[in-house]
Parts: C-alpha cells; structure tokens; sequence
C-alpha cells in the first residue's frame, strides 16, 4: 500500500510542480509546524509523512490518524530545506484537509447512528473525487466508516437503469457471475425487498426511501421471517441530520454520499518556527 501512496503523492506533486517554482528560494533549512485552525478528527498524517519523506524532508507526527484536535493543536513538526517544504506545503495541506473533513463528518455520523443502533456501519460510496478516492476511503476509515466498494469489481450492484432495461430476475441472473462476489440489489418499494429477498442476493440496498418507507420494508421481511437471509441497507439522501432516523429501522449499514461530496474541509496552516 505504502508504493501506491507514493506513487498517487508524485502525481500530485507533478501537478503541482510540472512548470517549476516561480519563487527562487534559497537553500536554507528550516523548522515548521502543521497547525490546526478547526475541531475535528484528523486524518491524513501517515500520508504526509510519506509525502514530505519523498522531497527529503523530515517529519514528525504530534498527533495520530483518528485522534481529535482542537484550534492550536500541532499535529505534525518538520525539518528540512525551505524549497522543498514551501514547495510541497499546498499539496499537505489539501490532502490533510480534506482527508480531515471526511473523517470528520464519518465520525459524527457513526455517533449518531450508533445511540440508536449500536451495531449499524457507516459506509461511503463511489462518489469521490477522480484520482483521490483512495484518500477518501481512508479518511472514511479513520473516521469509523466502512469505505464500501473501491471499485466496480469489488461487488456486483443491481442498480435501477440495468432492472429497467433487462427486468429484475435477469439484472439479478447477469449480476451472479462468480462465487467470490457477493450480490447487492437495489430497491425501491416495500414489494420489491420481499421479492428479492426471496431470490437469494447478499444485500438489499433501499434507495432514496424514506425512513418510514425502510422502516415498512424492514417490518415485512421480518413478519415473512426474510430479514436473517440478507444485510440490509439504506443509502440515498442520508446526511448528519437524518442519520440517526435511518439508523431507528433496523438497517445493517447506512452509506452516504454525502461523506465525500459534502464533507466541510478542516482548516489547518503550515507555520515556520
């Protein structure tokens, strides 16, 4: 995992860097700090330390990935030269940031859901920014989400625009195509949660239902003695707000995108000492 890290880090320092440093900065060693302007739970600083290794700079973490921070909080301490930092430092901070927002926002929102619904997981989805998304999946992580699929060969998703164009037995019938792979159906009505309970998928997805709606689907397959046989799980629409009327029905796992479209960055700033 480090070599894949390293290797999504050079790309961004090659995106930042592809025309050189406009400002000449002299060789000159210097200290600084990562400091935190925001209250949340940090994220990312495994991968700034990896990020400020590769430009040869020496970095100490104050704090670890999923602890809390508050305004003043210094959570990463580095030495080296000040071309490299000043040139490196934008990159950190947005990778810090917006892993730290996710996190954040993760973590909120397993409190929440789990009050009412101890065992519930909060997952994210495949809403993620192209070329980041393995950050996100570990900010959601760090924060005490499940990140759901990384990719679209993790696990088969009967979605709605397949159901319409083949019908659901045979979305389902194209979906079943090896052992290894477990199967996951949207739905999005109480009728079609029993009949696809009834034929033989891993994980029934209610999509963009309403809590009272989850709840009757939720009832139903427990009256017809369904619900052991499938995870049950409510995604669509789901935010902090709302998390914890999703987390009352029962469900198994709640994703939202959400987590990663929305997510407010942590604000953090790089200061010389």
């Amino acid at each position: 995992m480090k070599a894949i890290i390293r290797k999504k880090l050079l790309e961004y320092l090659e995106e930042d860097l592809a025309t050189g440093n406009a400002l000449r900065i002299p060789d000159k060693a210097i200290r600084a700090e990562i400091v935190s302007k925001d209250e949340g739970v940090v994220a990312g600083v495994e991968v700034l330390r990896i990020l400020f290794d590769l430009v040869g700079v020496d970095a100490v973490a104050e704090v670890e990935d999923g602890s809390k921070v508050r305004r003043g909080d210094v959570v990463i301490r580095v030495d080296g030269n000040a071309k490299e930092i000043f040139e490196v430092e934008r990159t950190a901070l947005n990778i810090l940031m917006r892993m730290s927002g996710i996190a954040t926002t993760v973590a909120k929102m397993v409190e929440k859901a789990r009050r009412v619904n101890p065992n519930v997981i909060i997952a994210g989805t495949r809403k993620t920014t192209p070329g980041f998304r393995l950050f996100e999946k570990m900010a959601i992580e760090i924060g005490g989400g499940d990140p759901h699929r990384y990719s679209l060969g993790d696990c088969v998703i009967v979605k709605r625009n397949l159901i319409r164009i083949f019908g659901l037995e045979k979305a389902i019938e194209f979906a079943k195509t090896s052992f290894t792979k477990k199967v996951e159906v949207e739905v999005k009505t109480v009728d079609e949660a029993v009949k696809v309970a009834e034929m033989n998928v891993d994980i029934i997805m209610f999509d963009n239902m309403s809590v009272e709606e989850v709840e009757s689907a939720v009832r139903e397959l427990e009256k017809r003695s369904l619900r052991d046989r499938v995870l049950l799980e409510a995604s669509g629409g789901i935010t902090p707000d709302n998390v914890e009327c999703y987390a009352k029905t029962g469900v198994d796992v709640i994703s939202s995108g959400y987590i990663t479209h929305s997510s407010k960055w942590l604000d953090f700033s790089l200061r010389v000492i």
